[in-house]
């Protein structure tokens, strides 16, 4: 169907770039699939759960790597990113880097090879919470199924054994290429990032060491995080049984975002059933503007409410600070029902940080393409033939992120 040559460009490997990708593969075309980071799957990819469910990421993830991997129509490109795209709807130009592996494909790392590496890197996939090999496998489920290597993060002595010893495994040569690519249309599907907390001051994140980000809380509750599931304090290695979810962190806020960041509550409500589960006798205190949840999910909401280890404060969390003998967070904020000021220490406190799109601080090199005031692309709006979805879009959860793709597809397709 694609015979003048021209493919769908799909940027972003997230849910809504991976359905967009194969909704229009699976019609006929011919699709490029570009994804910054060495494995696709985007945020969902890091979470414990989903909710409304509460299954794995593996629950549907698992499925577009099998449609992706017999699809011969999708070329993916991961560590690679969109640098220049040039022309019209129905003729465009698109440029596209991509960073080196330096691991050779289909080549074997040995656990012992690994072993023998002493040099180290912050993971980013557990939101920098712990560490990885210099040469490592970015996480257990990853797609593709390849290593990466930091060359940076490697010490003089490591580089030198894996020259030596790992010639045929790893290539120190290997430089950026660009690939060019002629497209008839582009989807943009570049996701999200969680606002950085460390801007909201009155807080506490980044000073008070028991206070976490809600994407945090994700990894900590996953079995291959960064404490092997095991929900315990940062500073000490606690086991928490007195936790805060402190709502709207930087959503809602002139000063921050002023919009809702849509999937918030859900989370903090699907993250306070981590906690229970894992601590029967824990309790859970949830300060709020107001708790949305959308159509169906209300009951996910209306179950933790029946549950008397919730409880829910309508107010928004004012100050955090620490006990500097305990470490416990200490949140104070005027209680809106009661009238009366409130002083409470928790072991642990989580910020429901808002959702930002990756497109507020990196855009998409083509003119044309218009943008809110937030850095959300604006629908049918500027560059004809260039479509978002997803969290590009404005803040959504999967599934919705899912439907708007296959929208985006479906308009990519009448471009072609």
């Amino acid at each position: 169907m694609t015979s003048n040559g021209k493919k769908i460009v799909v940027i972003g490997g997230g849910v809504a770039g991976m359905t967009a990708a194969l909704e229009a593969a699976e019609t006929g075309y011919d699709v490029v699939l570009v994804e910054k980071e060495a494995y696709l799957g985007g945020r969902a990819a890091r979470m414990h759960r989903y909710f409304p469910k509460m299954c794995p990421p593996t629950c549907g993830m698992e499925i577009n790597f099998k449609r992706l991997r017999s699809n011969p129509r999708v070329t993916i490109y991961t560590l690679a990113k969109v640098i220049r795209v040039t022309g019209q709807a129905g003729d465009y130009e698109v440029t596209i880097q991509k960073k080196p592996r330096r691991v050779k494909d289909n080549a074997v790392i040995s656990a012992e090879i690994l072993e023998k590496l002493t040099s180290e890197r912050d993971n980013d996939f557990n939101m920098g919470m712990n560490k990885t090999k210099a040469l490592y496998y970015p996480h257990p489920m990853a797609f593709p199924a390849q290593y990466v290597l930091d060359a940076e993060a490697l010490s003089k002595e490591d580089r030198t054994y894996l020259e030596t010893e790992c010639a045929n495994a790893v290539d120190f040569n290997a430089e950026p290429e660009e690939i060019a690519v002629k497209a008839g249309a582009i989807v943009i599907a570049t996701g999200w990032r969680p606002y950085d907390a460390r801007k909201i001051e009155n807080l506490g994140f980044g000073r008070c060491a028991n206070v976490i980000t809600n994407v945090m809380m994700e990894r900590l509750a996953s079995p291959e995080g960064p404490t092997g599931g095991k929900l315990v304090r940062p500073s000490d290695g606690k086991e928490i049984k007195r936790v805060a979810f402190a709502q709207c962190a930087g959503s809602r806020d002139e000063k921050h975002l002023p919009y809702c960041s849509a999937v918030c509550c859900m989370g903090s409500l699907k993250q306070a059933r981590y906690v229970l589960e894992q601590s029967p006798e824990a309790s859970v205190t949830i300060f709020y503007i107001d708790i949305r949840t959308i159509s169906r999910h209300e009951k996910f909401y209306y179950e933790l409410m029946e549950d008397k280890r919730v409880t829910f404060v309508k107010g928004k969390a004012a100050q955090v600070t620490e006990n500097p003998a305990t470490g416990d967070p200490i949140v104070e904020l005027e209680d809106a029902v009661a009238g009366k000021k409130k002083k409470e220490t928790f072991d642990l406190v989580v910020l429901a940080a808002g959702m930002e799109p990756n497109t507020a601080a990196e855009k998409i090199p083509c003119e044309g393409i218009v943008y809110d005031e937030y850095g959300f692309v604006v629908r049918e709006e500027g560059a004809k033939g260039i479509f978002a979805a997803g969290c590009a879009q404005r803040p959504v959860d999967v599934a919705r992120a899912a439907r708007q793709a296959t929208g985006a597809a479906l308009k990519a397709i009448q471009c072609m």
